[in-house]
């Protein structure tokens, strides 16, 4: 018989269509909450609003980051949410726990020139040189997360037609549009990757490691850490920082935030809202090229103000 952690990961699977990778974080999740509860000798079933109340309390008191501890919250509003579904209880005991307070946090942003630097700072000499390059350009021209770059396949590129398809977040599939120059930097990438082994139950994945098998999402991290590095860029970078660059600079050249939203396979345009940051500076500087007031000021002097 399947024990209750079981079945809600089952629940998760194959009833929410959650990826693997949330799945797992909702589990890690679970297993703090059971190890707390088993302390007092309670059972996760058995747990009324102050106990959960209590084991917010102490994961704060531990130092968890606000945002963490939001998440560890939302994972046991779903389990909790899953007994009441099941039948198991009758009242949810999550109905009166708050979320910490979080202040907005305003992703990394690269300019331009910082992500040219990054781009230069590969080495194409080296055989993985032209595949990370494939890589950066695929992550910033589309603005794809790192679990859909890693499992991108050969027959989900539609290069002529300059689109692929790409599997997103609970296995929904998207077309992507690919720039000219991604499209230029994947085709020379092909023409190495021709060179290198393949594993047989990865031949129809785009980007692989020197032994032939996918590459990993903690791979990707530590290809774009040791570039940015070699670029001297000093900001934090990761994978998701080219996504979160991709949807600023859209953003800064007038694309609307329901387009935006497409192409990040957002189902909510209130989460695309957090992925485009825009800074005051160019905010003040939209407000003088546009409002009609300043645009009539502008215009007594003889010039609109440069942008």
């Amino acid at each position: 018989m399947l024990s209750l952690r079981d079945t809600y990961l089952m629940y998760l699977r194959f009833e929410k269509n959650l990826s693997q990778n949330t799945i797992e974080a909702y589990e890690r999740d679970f297993a703090k909450l059971e190890a707390y509860l088993s302390e007092a000798k309670i059972e996760p079933q058995d747990a009324q609003t102050e106990h959960l109340r209590d084991f917010i309390i102490e994961i704060n008191n531990l130092g968890i980051h606000p945002r963490s501890q939001a998440r560890i919250l939302s994972s046991i509003k779903s389990f909790y949410s899953f007994l009441v579904y099941r039948n198991i209880i009758l009242e949810n005991p999550c109905t009166l726990l708050e979320s910490p307070k979080l202040g907005m946090r305003l992703p990394e942003v690269l300019s331009l020139n910082e992500i040219n630097r990054i781009v230069s700072a590969i080495d194409l000499s080296k055989p993985e040189g032209q595949r990370n390059k494939a890589i950066v350009e695929t992550l910033y021209g589309s603005g794809l997360r790192v679990s859909e770059l890693v499992n991108l396949q050969l027959s989900k590129l539609y290069m002529d037609e300059g689109y692929m398809l790409v599997e997103g977040k609970g296995s929904k599939q998207r077309l992507v549009p690919l720039s000219p120059t991604s499209i230029r930097q994947i085709e020379l990438w092909r023409l190495d990757r021709n060179g290198w082994p393949v594993n047989p139950q990865d031949s129809d994945i785009l980007f692989l490691n020197r032994r032939g098998g996918r590459l990993t999402r903690a791979m990707i991290f530590t290809i774009v850490k040791r570039l940015a590095e070699a670029a001297g860029i000093k900001k934090k970078v990761s994978p998701h920082t080219f996504r979160h660059s991709f949807a600023t600079h859209l953003l800064e050249n007038g694309a609307g935030l329901r387009a935006i939203q497409q192409l990040l396979g957002h189902e909510s345009i209130t989460t695309t809202e957090l992925y485009t940051h825009i800074d005051i500076h160019f905010l003040r500087k939209t407000v003088l090229a546009y409002h009609p007031m300043n645009r009539g000021e502008e215009a007594d002097k003889g010039a609109l103000p440069d942008i």
